[in-house]
Order: structure tokens, then C-alpha cells, then sequence
């Protein structure tokens, strides 16, 4: 099934085995409000962990059964955040979510040596499904919130993570551009070369299951005409699946752009541990939480 919209990742999942989600201090009311709605759609079941007497608290106020969700008593917010990481090591979990818990606080608990996440040398970086209304089809971007600025060794891995995301989407051979801020390459911008050090690549088989071009500016990225009008062909250019920015600045300012002004949606994961966790952030909407556990049971 090839996913055009974000919604119809719930219709997807519904075809699968349910996977089981770990909510890291579910103590408030936007995340126990989207893992009940994702359990009721049958696409998750779930294990929260948090102070059970605040938990339930918060579903009877939100008119939500308790009794459909198992749930682990641990007050303290790091130690819920590390408790959800041993259920998940002890293989009875198979994604992990944000709760009220800090985003520090999360991440300490992925990155520990000894209870955490992480696999050997493995590279952490955040995924985002966008849904804009001025684009004709799913934006699969990164790194918007984790890598300052990427080397070349990283922005291989956030590229290989975003062709995953787009495969599980059912995109077989998934547009990817590496964005700098011209198409002429240029050795004066390091985006540049990479840029084309990473297209190149592609060709030789280096990086598998994409087509990838680059450098490319973003106008040539997502719009055909522009690149019509520029001469620049290929597969990629002016139908983008998945962008590789430069670094988090250029991210971020895509991301909060296209979700604050021009009123897109979007469900985000970090990839790169054990398994998807999603980290949505404490103000995000329930829908885009929703969206962010649907877009980690896909690839769980």
C-alpha cells in the first residue's frame, strides 16, 4: 500500500499484528488521549508507565477505561523514562513514546551505556512525515531536531533512515534530494560537495533503495517548473520524496514553517535505536501524536 496521506497509516496497520508501545511517564492528558485513541483504532496496544493513582486520575477525566492499557507504577520522571527501556529490553515492548518527561530526560534513558536503546556505533537522528497542503504528496524530511550540523558519515545515515521511513510507506524507490543552496557545486559550501559526494554514491550503489541527487536547492527539490526552467533533470528533481537538509537551522525553519504558516501536519520518530521512539513535543496536538506512534508501529 502506498501511503498518500498521513491518515491512511491507520488503515495500514490495521492489516498488521499489533505492536506494543511503551509510554515513558504517562502522566498527562495528551499522551494517554493518543494512545487510547491509537488502541482504539486496534492499530497498538500499550503498557504506560508512570504514578498510576495520577494515570488513572487522568483517564477518568477524560472519560478513558484504565483497564485497557497495563500500567507499571514509577513516580520519578527518569526513572519511568529508564523503566520503559527495560520492558522494551526485556523484549515486551516494541516502540517507545515521550510522556511528560523531559526531552533530556528521554534521551538519557535511549543513550544509556547499560539499560538504554542503543545499538553499537549506531547514530541517532529524528524522522518527520509532513503533510503540506501546498505539496502533492508526503514530505519525508530530516535532521530537523537532533544533529546540529552533520557530517558526511551522518548524513548517510539520516538518508538511509529516511529511505526506510519512505519504504514503509510503500514508496518502493523513494526521491531523495540533498539539499544545499544551489545546484552548481561548488567547493566553497560543504553541502555542496557532499552533496555530490552522496549522489555519486547512489550511482555506485553506496547508498541503496533510492534514487538520490545532489546538491539541489530546495526550489528545485519540490518544484517542477523551476527546474524545468533551470535545465536541471534526473528522477528527483521538482518531486522530492525524502530532503536531506544541510544542518538543524535549515531543518527547523522548513519544519516550523510548513507546520506553523502554511498549516501542515506531521508525524515524527527517532531512528536509530533498538526502536522507533517517538518524541513529539509536550505542546504537540494529539493528532500529531496520533500520526507519530501510527508512522513508529509502521516500521516497528
Amino acid at each position: 500500500m502506498h501511503i498518500q496521506k498521513l491518515d491512511q497509516m491507520f488503515d495500514a496497520l490495521k492489516g498488521k499484528d499489533k505492536k506494543v508501545l511503551i509510554a515513558a511517564f504517562a502522566n498527562d492528558h495528551h499522551t494517554i488521549g493518543a494512545v487510547n485513541q491509537a488502541v482504539d483504532m486496534g492499530i497498538i496496544d500499550a503498557i504506560l508507565v508512570g504514578d498510576i493513582p495520577i494515570m488513572k486520575q487522568v483517564c477518568e477525566s477524560e472519560g478513558i477505561d484504565a483497564d485497557k492499557f497495563s500500567m507499571v507504577q514509577e513516580a520519578d520522571s527518569q526513572k519511568a523514562a529508564f523503566k520503559a527501556c527495560e520492558i522494551i529490553n526485556k523484549g515486551q515492548g516494541d516502540l517507545i513514546m515521550k510522556g511528560l518527561v523531559s526531552t533530556d530526560q528521554y534521551m538519557r534513558a535511549i543513550l544509556n551505556k547499560e539499560i538504554g536503546l542503543m545499538m553499537p556505533k549506531a547514530i541517532l537522528s529524528h524522522v518527520t512525515v509532513m503533510e503540506t497542503p501546498n505539496y502533492h504528496k508526503l514530505l519525508i524530511v530530516g535532521d530537523v531536531a537532533i544533529i546540529p550540523a552533520p557530517e558526511l558519515k551522518e548524513k548517510i545515515a539520516i538518508s538511509n533512515y529516511l529511505i526506510k521511513t519512505a519504504h514503509s510507506l510503500g514508496i518502493e524507490k523513494p526521491k531523495l534530494a540533498v539539499l544545499a543552496a544551489s545546484e552548481q557545486v561548488s567547493d566553497k559550501m560543504q553541502a555542496s560537495i557532499d552533496g555530490a559526494l552522496m549522489s555519486k554514491m547512489a550511482e555506485r550503489g553506496q547508498i541503496k533503495g533510492a534514487y538520490v541527487d545532489g546538491p539541489l536547492s530546495l526550489d528545485l527539490a519540490i518544484d517542477k517548473e523551476s527546474a524545468e526552467i533551470k535545465g536541471v533533470g534526473g528522477e528527483v528533481a521538482g518531486d522530492a520524496d525524502c530532503i536531506l537538509f544541510p544542518n538543524i537551522e535549515s531543518g527547523n525553519v522548513f519544519y516550523k514553517a510548513n507546520t506553523k504558516l502554511a498549516k501542515g501536519e506531521q508525524g515524527a520518530i527517532v531512528a536509530g535505536a533498538k526502536v522507533p521512539a517517538v518524541l513529539s513535543s509536550r505542546g504537540d496536538t494529539v493528532q500529531t501524536k496520533l500520526y507519530s506512534i501510527a508512522l513508529a508501529a509502521l516500521q516497528a
